[in-house]
């Protein structure tokens, strides 16, 4: 696996070894999310699920955002179809639904092993489920249909979660655009076309500015990060 610098800073190597990757993703605090893609915007393959799409260098990628994340934030659905399972221990997995449905993996996982998951669930979910399986601590409950990205986040910094990763799915992602509070875009752009499918954002994201902080190929596979600025139409939701 070769990797390539095509933009970056001027003391990374043109071809990055691992420690150079590992140097390029290198996270301090905030909201990075991780998407992968083909080129015309679709994230799952034939099998419904995005790991399918990527090479070997998003999968290096991705273990690194993962080993550097102290908190996961994901769609309760996309959990689903993705096959998640628990997290590293000292992370914590943080699920968000509308219905408050665990995931059948991770409610028989999570048994053994409490405290790795969070149900965050809004005001219509019923999670006498969840709160069987994982203790009524580990269900945070909001107080609208719609978990709401900005406490949730809050909670997540109050409990001394200061990287925070984001995985999706595209409906959730989304609305945490819209609402200002993803920091950087982590992106592979895998090189494939499939037509139809489910796309990389579904919703309004407002109308944030990205600028490029790193670009790097591998296999035809273009993996960058995005810094994100919220513009005063995104603030005012217009």
């Amino acid at each position: 696996m070769d990797v390539r610098r095509l933009i970056g800073p001027d003391g990374l190597p043109e071809l990055l070894d691992d420690r150079a990757l590992a140097e390029a993703y290198a996270w301090t605090e905030g909201v990075r999310a991780s998407m992968l893609t083909t080129l015309d915007g679709v994230v799952a393959g034939s099998d419904g699920r995005s790991g399918s799409l990527g090479g070997a260098a998003d999968r290096t990628v991705y273990r690194l955002n993962r080993s550097l994340a102290e908190a996961i934030v994901v769609g309760a659905g996309t959990a689903r179809t993705e096959a998640y399972g628990l997290p590293a221990e000292g992370q914590l997995l943080v699920l968000v639904s509308r219905r408050g449905e665990l995931p059948e993996r991770l409610a028989a996982e999570a048994v053994d092993r409490p405290g790795r998951v969070v149900l965050a669930a809004g005001s219509d979910a019923d999670t006498s489920h969840a709160e069987r399986v994982l203790g009524a601590e580990q269900v945070w409950r909001f107080d609208t249909p719609t978990v709401p990205p900005q406490p949730l986040r809050d909670r997540l910094l109050a409990a001394g979660r200061r990287r925070i990763l984001h995985e999706g799915g595209p409906s959730l992602l989304a609305h945490w655009l819209a609402a200002g509070l993803v920091d950087e875009l982590c992106l592979t752009v895998a090189p494939r076309l499939v037509g139809e499918g489910v796309r990389l954002m579904d919703g309004p994201v407002g109308d944030p500015r990205l600028r490029p902080l790193l670009l790097l190929e591998s296999e035809g596979s273009l993996l960058g990060r995005w810094a994100v600025r919220v513009t005063a139409a995104s603030r005012t939701g217009h």
